[in-house]
């Protein structure tokens, strides 16, 4: 198969920053999505249905003339959360989810949540509402080793609230492990799980074998070779629930070529020919639009897009930039490692 035709795209897990940097980046994912689930750990973050009513004006000025992309807005979970905010912004139609960030667990979650009893009763308006939680699912305690994170934080935090409040509808962001992995399908129901472009692509190794490359550094980190095999195995299943959530993550090079870096990668720009490249390999180009289309909407209780990208193998590798200009300064563009031929037409 060389020529692809699937329902236009969508980001269930995307930062897009604010002011020079949201204006620089946002064109790469509106040329190709139609919708994103934006992530809120700005400084400060978007904490209130007001703040996310404020910075998805700013998304939507900041929109390249032509483009139809919808931003799909969150709020930042913390210990001061209003519960009947929440609703308000669920029932207006401006709320897609929240956010639980566990405090310090990534970018700017100084903020996030230390004392899970202390936001249960904003959890258990949303179970009643049908507002989904998405969670950043790491534990943060010194004495867990980074690689263990994910799966410590799914028997000490996430398992223990999903029986005590199981009608809350949960997204595991950015699933890094087969732990993870085997959790999801092992759950009855309210449970699914967003998969990076990265993650099915680098391993440990990319970060630390030959010297420290801090472009490959995201939170949560890149595991074991055995984990990236699991996820692809999830991703290209067809299981509707796994989804795209690319976690596109931009830094201006500054903040990660230095002593203490930033987390994130920046991938909206090459993600659908990193993905039909991956997809390829596992024999699984029928079942892309399943995971970049088609799952994400269903889970999230919308229409899929009527609108259709088309992708074609090209004869000769497909160039990207090696870094993007913002106004904020250069941010260093995802390489997969391997040559790309998916092109989007």
């Amino acid at each position: 198969m060389s020529d692809l035709v699937i329902r236009r795209p969508d980001d269930w897990h995307l930062h897009l920053r604010d002011g020079a940097m949201l204006e620089g980046v946002i064109g790469d994912t509106s040329r190709h999505f139609a919708r994103a689930i934006i992530m809120p750990n700005l400084v400060p973050p978007v904490v209130t249905t007001a703040d996310a009513d404020a910075y998805r004006e700013r998304i939507v000025k900041a929109i390249p003339g032509g483009d139809r992309f919808e931003p799909l807005m969150t709020l930042y979970l913390t210990e001061h959360t209003e519960a009947d905010d929440v609703a308000r912004g669920k029932e207006s139609g401006l709320i897609t989810a929240v956010k639980l960030y566990p405090a310090g667990a990534t970018t700017n979650s100084h903020g996030g949540v230390r004392d899970l009893d202390k936001v249960m009763p904003v959890l258990e308006r949303m179970a009643k509402i049908g507002l989904p939680l998405c969670v950043h699912g790491e534990v943060t305690t010194p004495e867990v080793d980074i690689f263990d994170r994910e799966a410590v934080f799914i028997e000490t935090v996430l398992d223990p609230l999903r029986q005590r409040l199981p009608e809350l509808k949960v997204t595991m962001e950015h699933v890094t492990t087969k732990d993870g992995i085997d959790y999801i399908r092992s759950s009855s129901g309210n449970l699914a799980g967003s998969i990076t472009t990265h993650h099915l692509i680098i391993n440990r190794n990319a970060i630390l074998v030959g010297g420290i490359k801090p472009h490959y550094y995201c939170l949560p980190v890149a595991k074991r070779e055995s984990h990236r095999l699991a996820l692809r195995a999830a991703a290209t299943s067809g299981d509707a629930r796994f989804f795209l959530g690319t976690d596109s993550a931009p830094h201006v090079d500054p903040l990660k070529e230095c002593a203490c870096g930033c987390a994130g990668i920046y991938t909206s720009i090459n993600t659908m020919s990193c993905l039909a490249h991956v997809f390829e390999e596992e024999g699984a180009l029928d079942r892309l639009e399943a995971f970049a289309s088609l799952n994400g909407p269903a889970w999230y209780g919308l229409a899929p897009n009527e609108e259709t990208i088309r992708l074609i193998k090209r004869a000769e590798p497909v160039t990207f930039p090696a870094k993007i200009e913002t106004g904020a300064g250069p941010v260093t563009v995802f390489d997969p490692m391997f040559p790309l031929y998916w092109d989007v037409a």
